[in-house]
């Protein structure tokens, strides 16, 4: 059958045009958990979400795996599989990982760049800017989000691409839980300095900007994640 999804939602990967059934179904249940389209709490049947998106359940069946092993659903006695639900403590164990991690792949990403990859990195910085600047927060999130991966796919680590994969769905949900109108100017310019960095070469100043920009949303993101949610 043919999968009827919204063609807003872009590849599954940087660079991607032409994704799998199997890579749209999880790219769009990913997405309708991120944008709360799925809140937490809901719960996801197989057969009911592959009717809804008219396709057969064996694709569906694969994405909620997948989705599982992200830390997006998690299945519970008598219900089945439920969004997760991202909360503070979620967000500081996440943080732990990426200050690590992310410092590690800027200071590959400055060593290991091609140009290529440093035309990819600016692709997305300017429409992150460009979304930022019309207020279209659902967009700018979702390209500094992709900023973030493409740096990882820069390393030229492969184990460390792998050990990043399962932690993209989390950072866009955070991103999309700490966003604001507010929020998209910072973001690209503290992107625009790394970048900057990573063409240069400047594998100490990549690693000490990425690990500042960890921390910096971090701090931001405790403090909206524990204040009064409004509506997305």
């Amino acid at each position: 059958m043919t999968v009827h999804l919204p063609a807003a939602r872009g590849a599954a990967a940087v660079g991607d045009a032409r994704p799998s059934l199997r890579e749209r179904v999880y790219v769009e249940l990913r997405e309708r958990i991120v944008e709360a389209e799925y809140p937490a709490g809901t719960r996801l049947v197989e057969r009911e979400v592959a009717d809804e998106l008219r396709v057969s359940r064996v694709p569906v069946r694969e994405a909620m795996q997948r989705l599982e092993s992200e830390g997006l659903l998690s299945v519970q006695p008598r219900r089945g599989s439920v969004v997760a639900d991202f909360g503070p403590e979620d967000a500081a164990h996440l943080f732990d990982v990426r200050e690590n991690l992310e410092g590690l792949a800027a200071r590959l990403a400055a060593r290991h760049a091609t140009p290529g990859g440093l035309w990819e990195l600016e692709r997305l910085l300017s429409g992150a800017r460009r979304a930022a600047e019309s207020g279209q927060v659902r967009e700018a999130v979702s390209l500094n989000a992709d900023f973030h991966r493409q740096i990882v796919e820069l390393s030229g680590n492969p184990l460390l691409v792998d050990l990043m994969a399962p932690l993209d769905s989390r950072l866009r949900r955070l991103f999309r839980l700490t966003s604001a109108r507010s929020d998209g100017e910072p973001m690209c310019g503290a992107h625009e300095r790394l970048h900057e960095a990573v063409r240069d070469g400047d594998e100490d100043g990549a690693e000490a900007l990425a690990r500042a920009h960890v921390a910096e949303t971090r701090a931001a993101a405790a403090r909206l994640l524990t204040a009064p949610r409004t509506a997305p």
